[in-house]
């Protein structure tokens, strides 16, 4: 079980992007540095599916080999997570892009090479944590300790030697608060819904490439394949079509993350992000910036449809979610929000909106969400963050309840929202395409995104 000191590793061997930076609007706990909500309209695609198979019985030899060789490998609490994971029918789950059981792409982390700065041990030991609890996901940036500072500070500002600058670096770094909410809510909703194909990016991201490829049909995209095929261009996702239906997408963290993976793999402290989270959610805010991310800073760059370099607004979370869970996704606006950031109304009337939240549970599905408050601190404009639903239930008083995760509370466990606090303040959410339709026909935010890209390119030259 052979680990790197980052001491030894040559880290400035990495370039470091230089975003500017602005105001997250994806926080909760910070209101103070939240800004503006950029509206943005819906995207769609096609139907969801699921096809998996549950078992709770090893009956090859190939598995039981497989498993032995697992249980060898821990100690006795986390013999008993994989316990848990094979009796609660989660360790046997193919649900992968290519089939493969977490019981497979455990064993690959266990007996192939992991990146030289992370032990396989522990991987599978934060694996087996959120398959016994997915609650433990959390976007709660890790510390840099002091022996590593001088070097990521050098990294972060490309060796600069002015003092104010390093000092002003070694202040947002001591003071980092992560704006990677919606990365970690599909993180979740990965590792709930396709636990397969979570475990099987882990075992690609922690292995010496730090990637991982799968295939996605480009009709979880759009319904038309010129135009999923421009998604993933504008999106500058690495990608190379298969036939007209589908194609192979390369999926990386930024070249930063492998850093504050290897720190997080031997100073993680309680609370802060695993070395699963640091990777996941940098391979999602990759995919959602193109490709502009930046672990170090917790910055993305502006683009065409935001210039904040925050957060992953909600067009660009739903892309992420349509890629990476190969779904479609359609991201419904409730709110109206004025120019000003200001809440001016509502798309539809909170019974109607209570119904396709409720819907899309029944239907199976997690909802991804992104609720707003305003700021008192910046002349009420609206600061938001993203949660996912993955429940409802009717209180002792009869009340309508919501049962929720939340990345960002330090809570390792379902939170619970009153539907009178929690429907008035949901902006947006991402429902299945067949239910956010029903009353109301959207238009593509991909046709939208590229009018509004045609309109600025215009605007430039003038």
């Amino acid at each position: 079980m052979d680990s790197v000191d980052l001491k030894n590793i040559n880290i400035y061997s990495a370039q470091a992007s230089a975003p500017k930076r602005v105001a997250d609007s994806s926080r909760v706990t910070n209101p103070e540095e939240a800004t503006e909500k950029t509206k943005t309209p819906a995207f769609k695609a096609a139907a969801y599916t699921s096809a998996v198979t549950i078992r709770t019985n090893l009956t090859t030899k190939d598995e039981k080999k497989k498993y032995n060789a697992l249980y060898e490998e821990l100690d006795s609490k986390y013999r008993k997570k994989l316990e848990f994971a094979l009796k609660s029918g989660q360790l046997l789950k193919n649900n992968s892009n290519d089939r493969s059981t977490v019981l497979d792409n455990l064993y690959k982390i266990a007996t192939e090479e992991r990146d030289p700065g992370l032990d396989k041990t522990t991987i599978l030991e934060e694996c087996l944590d959120i398959l016994s609890n997915p609650y433990v996901i959390t976007q709660t940036c890790e510390d840099i300790p002091n022996e590593y500072k001088k070097q990521v500070i050098g990294l972060i500002t490309g060796l600069d030697t002015n003092p104010q600058k390093i000092m002003q670096t070694a202040y947002e770094l001591d003071n980092m608060h992560t704006g990677t909410c919606p990365a970690a809510s599909i993180e979740f909703d990965l590792a709930t819904k396709k636990t397969a194909e979570f475990v099987r990016m882990v075992e690609g991201l922690t292995s010496p490439k730090n990637e991982v490829q799968k295939v996605i049909r480009m009709n979880s995209l759009s319904e038309k394949s010129s135009d999923a095929i421009w998604l993933l261009t504008k999106f500058k996702t690495p990608h190379k079509m298969l036939n007209f239906d589908t194609a192979a997408v390369l999926l990386k963290p930024d070249e930063n993350a492998i850093i504050r993976a290897r720190i997080q793999n031997q100073h993680r402290d309680k609370g802060e992000r695993s070395v699963v989270d640091v990777l996941m959610q940098s391979t999602l805010m990759q995919l959602g910036s193109q490709q502009t991310y930046n672990s170090l800073t917790d910055k993305r760059a502006p683009n065409a449809w935001t210039q904040e370099d925050g957060g992953l607004i909600d067009f660009e979370k739903t892309y992420v979610e349509s890629v990476v869970e190969d779904k479609n996704t359609t991201s419904v606006t409730y709110q109206k929000v004025n120019e000003e950031g200001k809440l001016i109304g509502y798309e539809k009337d909170f019974a109607t909106i209570k119904k396709e939240l409720l819907d899309t549970l029944k239907s199976g599905h997690n909802i991804i969400i992104g609720y707003t408050w305003p700021d008192p601190g910046n002349d009420n404009k609206l600061a938001g963050h993203e949660i996912t639903i993955v429940g409802y239930k009717t209180d002792a008083n009869g009340k309508g309840v919501f049962i929720c995760q939340d990345s960002d509370d330090d809570i390792e466990k379902p939170i619970e929202m009153s539907e009178e606090f929690l429907l008035p303040k949901i902006h947006h959410a991402g429902l299945p395409e067949e239910i956010a339709s029903k009353d109301f026909k959207y238009q593509d935010s991909w046709e939208i995104g590229l009018e509004e890209f045609q309109n600025l390119k215009k605007a430039d030259k003038k």
